[in-house]
């Protein structure tokens, strides 16, 4: 008999007495969650934006090249969603719906369905999410609660533009991603 049949059948002879999951404590956290979220965002070096200063950021930065996948700016679109992501490499701006914001961290829930493309907020220069306010959870338990519902193949939490510090702890924005983050909270 192989090592690894031994294992295994000595794993299965065990007998284990079920044990009760410990109650996972109430972590929220008091004060207005707008607040809360855009503070997390900044933190994370991303800026939350009203809908008025977002359009008046975006006419007078000059992009050319915007896929807007959101509701709510369909106007800004100067490109189709291309069938290859190897399109997406000369992308400036991304604008996406986003499904839900966590206060405590900043972090946005992303589904396939508004990505398009699963690599869109990676590729993009510029990343845009489009987030109702009334859809802020105040602790990451509230959101993976809200997901653990879901019928989505694919999914993420993302927390602001791309960084990376090296060994010498020198901060890098863009690196892997997105030079920025901007989240337009309606």
């Amino acid at each position: 008999m192989s090592s690894r049949k031994k294992i295994l059948g000595a794993i299965r002879e065990l007998i284990l007495e079920p044990k009760v999951l410990p109650d996972i404590p109430n972590f929220s956290s008091p004060g207005n969650l707008a607040e809360r979220f855009t503070q997390s965002i900044s933190s994370n070096k991303g800026e939350v934006m009203t809908k008025s200063d977002f359009k008046k950021w975006f006419s007078t930065s000059g992009f050319s090249k915007v896929i807007s996948l959101s509701r709510h700016f369909p106007e800004l679109r100067t490109l189709p969603l291309p069938e290859d992501p190897h399109d997406l490499e000369t992308l400036e701006v991304a604008i996406l719906d986003g499904q839900f914001g966590i206060a405590e961290n900043g972090a946005i829930w992303l589904e396939d369905t508004q990505l398009g493309l699963r690599a869109l907020p990676f590729a993009t220069e510029h990343l845009v999410i489009v987030l109702d306010r009334n859809k802020l959870e105040d602790t990451l338990h509230q959101g993976y609660d809200k997901i653990a519902v879901a019928h989505s193949g694919f999914g993420l939490f993302l927390a602001g533009p791309s960084k990376t510090a090296d060994i010498e702890q020198s901060l890098v924005i863009g690196a892997q991603g997105a030079k920025s983050l901007r989240v337009v909270l309606m």
